[in-house]
């Protein structure tokens, strides 16, 4: 055979070897765990079955949910890929380890009432259903390339496996009510927030002829404002199980962080602005490292908060398993919590990327100035919502962040162009260097002076009369899209089957293990 002939084989192979080589590596992590529980610490059959479905758990997370935090980044190129992964998996697996706390709630969310399973062996069986059954729902949407909430999988599939336990009059469907309600809730307050900080950097910097001169005003008061919102939120949801703080307590202590950081950040401004072009590029660079930051805060919260996800059905098929009973909270042993640090880590090596890249470019285009709005939105949303105790999703609120800062873009634009045309069909018959001239002035100008000669030109000159059918053809020539129809609708779509999907999977499972352990 030819040698070109044996290169074009291994390059028609080489996707496969890819894949096979992750299958490897996430199966070697199961076998571990069942030579671990197993082997070491001589768990029975059940805990190893258990321990792998946790596992397995973990990795989902890791692929899909961890995404969110770092897919802006990259997307921005602020990061690199290989960057990205090694930030996250290491802050996912210290805020699990370090802050990931000594106990969690048996039934996540209050979704249904333990007091009506009166048997051990049904919550174990229940608990494994909803386990496996978020597990394989996050599998799914991660070959789909769609970002969902792990919290809303694992719900699903409490909700499905304790209404096949237990009936119908098991589920909280208040609470469930409030869940669904997040579905709308998490993107909107997420895409609103992140565009009006994109809206408020283009008025005050990128919109300015000196842009240097505004970014030395306003980029270190909006790191320091990043500052004051990440602390916040670090000090309420990510380090909430090592330390209890009232909100108040923690706006403060925000506060002083934030003081600090514009100490440090202003002077560093000045220095590194005087030899940076008038441009935006260089508006940009300016953001890059408060988006490492971000991300790697982003993910220390990530693992302290959602690592629960992941063991604490295991922990309490382990407490239930230990005692013969269960509980409304069971401790998280040191292995399990091991078990979901390491799984998420190494779900985000080998398969984190295909996500990472659906929220970071594949939905709209991002620069480091949109990736900042985003991180922005995901940090202050979450602190808002919980006080004012709406149900809300980290992954729907940095996905409609993503879509926020996206359609604020395409206002934008077809704005412009709108104006632009404008003054074309003013100047209908004048010299061409008169034409160009004017638009020369009006593009150099601030935005109010925009305003004021558009205004002026409307004065002087009457518009020339279109028909319907003209001016219908005209909005669709404005209308440029900047936001992937397609990955909304497949997103939308995800995000609204998840606890119905997980909870069919969760339903059916249970049936399936009940089935198979009764005598």
């Amino acid at each position: 055979m030819k040698l070109e002939n044996l290169n074009d084989i291994e390059k028609a192979t080489l996707p496969a070897r890819k894949e096979l080589f992750r299958l490897g590596v996430a199966l070697l992590f199961i076998v571990g765990i069942i030579f671990f529980i197993g082997v070491e610490m001589g768990g029975s059959y059940m805990m190893v079955i258990a321990a792998m479905m946790g596992g397995y758990m973990a990795l989902n997370i890791g692929a899909n949910d961890v995404a969110n935090n770092v897919g802006p980044a990259v997307g921005s190129r602020a990061l690199t890929m290989v960057g990205a992964i090694l930030i996250a998996a290491i802050f996912e697996a210290a805020g699990a380890l370090i802050a990931g706390g000594d106990v969690v709630s048996t039934i996540k969310k209050g979704i249904i009432d333990p007091q009506l399973i009166n048997d051990t062996n049904t919550f174990v069986w229940l608990m494994m259903a909803a386990l496996l059954a978020g597990a394989i729902w996050l599998n799914i949407a991660t070959a789909l390339g769609a970002p969902v909430s792990t919290t809303h999988s694992i719900v699903g599939g409490v909700l499905g496996a304790g209404i096949a336990a237990g009936g119908l009059d098991i589920a909280n469907w208040p609470r469930m009510g409030a869940i669904a309600a997040s579905w709308v809730i998490s993107p909107v307050l997420g895409g609103i927030i992140a565009a009006a900080f994109l809206y408020l950097i283009k008025r005050t910097v990128t919109y300015r002829q000196d842009m240097l001169s505004a970014a030395k005003r306003m980029v270190p008061l909006l790191v320091s404002l990043m500052a004051w919102a990440f602390a916040t939120y670090l000090i309420l949801k990510g380090l909430k199980k090592l330390w209890k703080v009232e909100f108040g307590t923690a706006l403060l202590l925000g506060l002083v962080v934030a003081a600090l950081v514009y100490a440090l950040v202003r002077p560093a401004i000045v220095k590194t602005t005087r030899h940076m072009e008038n441009s935006k590029a260089s508006i940009n660079r300016l953001f890059t490292i408060p988006l490492i930051f971000a991300a790697a805060l982003l993910s220390f919260a990530h693992g302290a908060n959602d690592v629960a996800n992941a063991v604490g059905p295991l922990a309490a098929i382990n407490d239930a398993l230990l005692h013969g009973s269960f509980h409304q909270k069971a401790a998280i042993p040191l292995w399990v919590m091991l078990i979901g640090a390491v799984g998420i880590a190494l779900g985000l090596a080998l398969y984190g990327p295909k996500l990472i890249r659906t929220v970071g470019s594949e939905i709209t285009e991002l620069d480091q100035t949109r990736a900042f709005c985003i991180a922005m939105a995901a940090a202050i949303t979450v602190i808002i919502a919980s006080q004012l105790g709406l149900p809300v999703s980290s992954t729907h609120i940095a996905v409609g962040a993503v879509f926020g800062v996206g359609f604020l873009r395409e206002y934008i634009k077809a704005t412009y162009a709108k104006m632009i045309d404008e003054i074309e069909e003013h100047h209908q018959g004048e010299d061409r260097a008169v034409v160009e001239a004017f638009l020369e002035r009006f593009r150099n100008a601030r935005l109010e002076e925009r305003r004021v000669m558009l205004q002026q030109l409307k004065e002087r000159t009457a518009p020339a009369e279109l028909s319907k059918r003209e001016r219908r053809s005209l909005k669709k020539m404005y209308r440029k899209q900047l936001v992937k129809r397609s990955a909304l609708l497949k997103i939308a779509a995800a995000w609204v089957i998840t606890v119905p999907a997980s909870g069919l999977l969760a339903g059916t499972l249970y049936f399936t293990i009940r089935g198979m352990m009764l005598p």
